[in-house]
């Protein structure tokens, strides 16, 4: 558990990290296929875990509530969808290049990194196994591909060096392990509302998911490719979270 715990936290870092380093090899943009997959395929994940690895085992923790059962859930998703979209509004995400955009998407992976931390606290505490919490830390990762190079390769373009450009790019997912070893650290003191902060994360993700990647793999010239991904993103986290939890 203490390799695993470590691994799971660092790979939506590591997936920003990858992203920017695409300054040092295109000279434009991502290719539109290769985002609008990598997309489908990271909201059909985090769409699925947010149900089967957050929401219900929420609701499951809930079960002494009765026919209320169903509160924390409604209330945390709520909550999660809130907070995401009042932070979007005090800090727009540009698309072109400069500092605010990097900042923008520092304050954006915060909660995107408490939210690992919210499942792997749900794992330690019983909730879920912990092939549902490396499969939702890749969705996140796989997400932070495009981002990380949306960050780089535009600083590149106004003038930045390629290496400051992508430290740039990397030092915004850094908010994302810290995010989440601070949620691990707080889950023994949170361990009452637990199912209130799983879903608080359930919410973040899916605010992300219907505002960017939804758009995102729909983007540009028409087709499934993007339905399709997301379709083998969701049944495969479905299905590991099934199977092994």
């Amino acid at each position: 558990m203490t390799f695993r715990v470590p691994a799971a936290v660092l790979l939506p870092f590591i997936g920003t990290a990858l992203g920017s380093g695409a300054v040092f090899f295109l000279r434009g943009e991502m290719d539109r296929r290769v985002q609008r997959a990598l997309s489908g395929f990271a909201a059909g994940v985090m769409t699925a875990a947010s149900v089967w690895s957050l929401i219900l085992p929420a609701i499951e923790r809930s079960a002494a509530l009765g026919a209320f059962s169903f509160f924390p859930a409604l209330s945390g998703v709520w909550a999660g969808v809130l907070f995401l979209l009042l932070l979007d509004r005090a800090a727009p995400r540009f698309k072109t290049g400069g500092s605010m955009l990097a900042f923008a998407v520092t304050l954006h992976n915060l909660p995107e990194g408490m939210a690992v931390g919210a499942v792997i606290a749900g794992w330690l505490y019983g909730e879920g196994s912990f092939a549902a919490v490396f499969a939702f830390s890749l969705g996140i990762a796989l997400q932070n591909l495009p981002e990380g190079a949306i960050i780089s390769m535009p600083l590149r373009s106004c003038g930045e060096t390629r290496l400051r450009a992508f430290g740039k790019g990397v030092r915004s997912g850094i908010v994302e392990p810290m995010g989440a070893v601070v949620t691990v650290l707080l889950s023994g003191a949170l361990v009452p509302v637990l199912p209130y902060v799983l879903c608080f994360a359930a919410g973040a993700m899916l605010y992300v998911v219907a505002e960017e990647l939804i758009p995102e793999m729909k983007e540009g010239e028409p087709g499934v490719l993007g339905t399709v991904c997301f379709t083998l993103g969701f049944t495969l986290m479905m299905t590991m979270d099934v199977a092994l939890g």
